[in-house]
């Protein structure tokens, strides 16, 4: 099969990158969000971004304008549906919504069409039987900033075929990623495993009142070469995702250890989710991070 039409459900920072990533590749993409304020601004975000690009000489005017010409925005998914050969899901880490998102993905897309999910949390078992071809359901994860990072993590469910998985992997390649292929579903897969366990390590050392925040993530960048500390990184990529990645998995294994922690729920709570909202683990509004 060959792929020339991708819809993405959800607009924001993952989702909005995603499909510039894909239209940059010379793929049709569709774009659809229910919230109207939320297509507006992914689109004046992904202009700032592309424009940067430009002025840096790493895209021309010509392939910009042609990038954005192969998007559409509509707050309205059956048009965004139909014809399409390929579905990527970044809406919100909640297993209710993305059940629910995908039964009517299921009954719009063409038959032939595969679904995937962004999902780091929700592994394709988790999902595929919303449908009525888990054969066709597949996660392929990308990580944020999208448009620059290369991995992209493809996992295969118990159903998903050898075909489902090749066609993500060529998929995968053709928009410029470098896929990383999981064989077996488990929850967080590569790269956010690793990620978390180094999380939950840094909210130990700050909850045991061993060291601050700005300590751990400066041992982190100076002594491991991090680019970013794990509480820098979890106020840019959003306090709540991690929170709902672990809720999520917290209610499939029963076990403590999994739940969000304290302090990550006080954050969550109060409101405070990051660079999104001016305030996370560092104060954004004041211009001191």
């Amino acid at each position: 099969m060959e792929i020339q039409k991708i819809l993405v459900v959800g607009s924001g920072a993952m989702g909005s990158q995603i499909a510039m990533v894909c239209a940059l590749a010379g793929l049709e993409v569709a774009v659809q969000d229910l919230a109207e304020a939320s297509l507006e601004k992914a689109q004046s975000e992904l202009r700032a971004r592309v424009d940067r690009n430009v002025a840096k000489g790493r895209l021309s005017a010509e392939e910009r304008d042609a990038a954005f010409a192969r998007l559409t925005f509509d707050t309205d998914l059956a048009p965004a549906a139909e014809g399409v050969d390929f579905v990527i899901e970044a809406a919100v880490e909640k297993l209710d919504v993305k059940r629910e998102l995908f039964a009517e993905l299921d009954r719009l897309t063409p038959e032939h069409a595969i679904l995937a999910t962004n999902s780091s949390s929700f592994v394709p078992s988790r999902i595929a039987d919303a449908t009525g071809r888990p054969d066709r359901v597949v996660n392929m994860h990308f990580f944020n900033p999208a448009l620059v990072m290369r991995c992209v993590e493809v996992v295969r469910g118990p159903q998903t075929s050898d075909a489902t998985v090749d066609a993500t992997v060529a998929l995968t390649e053709r928009i410029g990623k470098l896929p990383v292929v999981l064989d077996k579903e488990i929850p967080g897969f590569i790269a956010n495993r690793l990620l978390g366990a180094v999380r939950d390590e840094a909210i130990r050392l700050l909850e045991g009142g061993y060291a601050s925040v700005e300590a751990i993530d400066t041992a982190a960048r100076t002594a491991l070469g991090y680019p970013m500390g794990p509480f820098e990184l979890m106020d840019l990529t959003g306090i709540d995702i991690g929170y709902y990645t672990k809720q999520g998995r917290f209610e499939e294994t029963g076990d403590p250890a999994d739940a969000p922690s304290r302090s990550v729920t006080e954050k969550v709570e109060a409101g405070e989710l990051g660079r999104k909202t001016g305030k996370g683990w560092y104060d954004y509004t004041e211009g001191d991070h």
